[in-house]
């Protein structure tokens, strides 16, 4: 099926960049062996799917020059030592930045609540920049190699932050997992929050993603359920992370697309892709 004939879909999770180690995952997907045919593939798949994709990493901004009604553009900040708010200001400005995504400070061992935070969360509200917020522990023994801490992985971690910005579009990364209490207790609490699918959506056993999914679904927040891929390395996991969707069976066919493309128009504000 050509792109332009099958419906859109928007992957609120990817990434623009690439490894000369040659990473495999338990999917059984590899990286590609250049950074030019990474590109190309990643690329293939965007276009074969009809993707507009949340994009961040070293290469967000050649990307957007290459395809620029395909790549909304953000900063991934693993740390905000490099990052000052008054730099972030210009660059969303500027529209070199449109939203604030990935914010992956917990491997730095920051919550999202930390005061140190806070100016680039006023930031996203004043400018009402949507902001994504990675919540998953990471490879198993990471803790190891950095500061990340499972404990950072709890969507609780959110509240203060929600309280102290109300207006704030905000979702969570990888969906909280596997805190799924803790998770639709604060999509419950916070009509605001939004969540999304990546990485779980391919990594994980099917059997763990489906049973997450579903219970929240069957809380009844399937309209705040976005769907992303996690794509770092492996263009391939693109069409694995849809197909997760797509196959679910406890999903009606007007959920599957609320999830693909929807829920995220709604949340971004994109009228058309």
């Amino acid at each position: 099926m050509k792109s332009q004939e099958r419906p859109p879909v928007i992957d609120v999770h990817l990434h623009a960049m690439w490894s000369e180690i040659n990473i495999e995952v338990p999917a059984g997907i590899r990286t590609p062996e250049s950074y030019e045919q990474y590109r190309q593939d990643t690329f293939a798949m965007l276009q074969q799917y009809n993707i507009k994709a949340l994009t961040s990493g070293p290469y967000v901004k050649e990307w957007k020059e290459m395809l620029p009604d395909r790549i909304i553009s953000g900063p991934l900040i693993f740390g905000l030592g490099n990052l000052s708010v008054d730099s972030l200001r210009e660059s969303f400005l500027k529209g070199e930045y449109e939203v604030l995504a990935e914010v992956a400070i917990q491997y730095s061992g920051v919550s999202p609540s930390d005061p140190v935070f806070d100016p680039y969360l006023s930031l996203a509200e004043e400018l009402d920049v949507p902001v994504g917020i990675h919540m998953l522990f990471g490879p198993p023994g990471i803790a190891y190699h950095g500061k990340n801490r499972a404990h950072l992985s709890n969507p609780l971690l959110l509240e203060e932050a929600l309280v102290r910005h109300p207006k704030i579009r905000l979702w969570v990364a990888h969906a909280g997992w596997p805190m799924l209490d803790e998770m639709v207790n604060m999509l419950f609490t916070y009509p605001q929050l939004y969540i999304d699918t990546s990485v779980i959506n391919w990594v994980i056993p099917r059997k763990e993603f489906y049973h997450y999914l579903r219970r929240i679904v069957d809380a009844g927040f399937c309209d705040r359920v976005l769907f992303g891929s996690d794509q770092i390395h492996w263009p391939d996991a693109i069409s694995l992370a849809i197909e997760s969707i797509n196959s679910a069976d406890f999903l009606t066919r007007e959920q599957k697309r609320d999830i693909l493309y929807n829920n995220a128009a709604k949340f971004l504000r994109i009228e058309n892709i």
